[in-house]
């Protein structure tokens, strides 16, 4: 561990860090958009190796599946897609800045498609949005505000024909998050509770859990549902 953040771990620091950030956070749609705003990317599990890991993950099971339609809740800036396989795509996300990007990005591939995705202003009754895969990948311990992340769940799943991946940690953390764009649930809890008519099919463990050393890790792993 580097003297940054040997720093960073000093309760008082660590306390004075959270404070600040509490004071600037604004609500996690706004922080993301205003993220991509400042010309910052969707953070590191979208790139390199966590990114192809997550692509072979992904890829292998589309093709395996005979998946045509793939929905994201969560594109973010599009990286992660850069290495997908996806016969037809539609990514939402909060930030309308992030699906400007996307849609700049491949704006000469016309299998995909991108909207602006409020969690508090979504009611799709005749299933308008649907896939036969939809997926979530980094994004459920971003939602903080709880009937935010309840809401996207329960859009996450109604979505979903077949099947839906979600890449995430699993767990109620027990202290407040020194990020406050941060804040782990346990979803699985959530989903057996609030969601019928789906099983958890596989789970798959991460290649790269978070160590002391090596290459960045990442704390989430593969959830993949089936339609009962």
């Amino acid at each position: 561990m580097g003297l940054k953040s040997k720093i960073l771990e000093i309760p008082f620091v660590k306390n004075w860090k959270r404070s600040r950030e509490k004071k600037k956070f604004k609500g996690s749609e706004l922080y993301w958009d205003e993220r991509y705003k400042l010309g910052d990317n969707s953070g590191t599990g979208s790139y390199d190796h966590l990114a192809e890991h997550k692509a072979d993950i992904i890829n292998d099971f589309v093709a395996k599946n005979n998946i045509k339609t793939v929905m994201e809740f969560g594109c973010g800036d599009g990286n992660q897609l850069t290495i997908a396989k996806y016969p037809q795509y539609i990514g939402l996300d909060v930030s309308p800045t992030a699906v400007k990007l996307c849609y700049n990005r491949f704006s000469s591939d016309k299998t995909k498609s991108f909207y602006v995705y409020n969690t508090m202003a979504f009611v799709d009754n005749n299933r308008l949005f649907h896939a036969d895969l939809t997926m979530s990948l980094d994004v459920l311990y971003h939602l903080v505000e709880r009937e935010i992340f309840e809401n996207y769940l329960l859009h996450l799943f109604a979505a979903a024909d077949k099947y839906v991946i979600i890449y995430a940690s699993d767990y109620n953390q027990a202290e407040e998050p020194v990020h406050q764009h941060e804040n782990r649930r346990s979803f699985t809890d959530f989903v057996s509770k609030n969601i019928k008519g789906w099983k958890l099919k596989e789970l798959i463990k991460n290649k790269y859990p978070v160590k002391d050393s090596g290459p960045i890790g990442s704390l989430s792993d593969f959830y993949i549902y089936e339609k009962a």
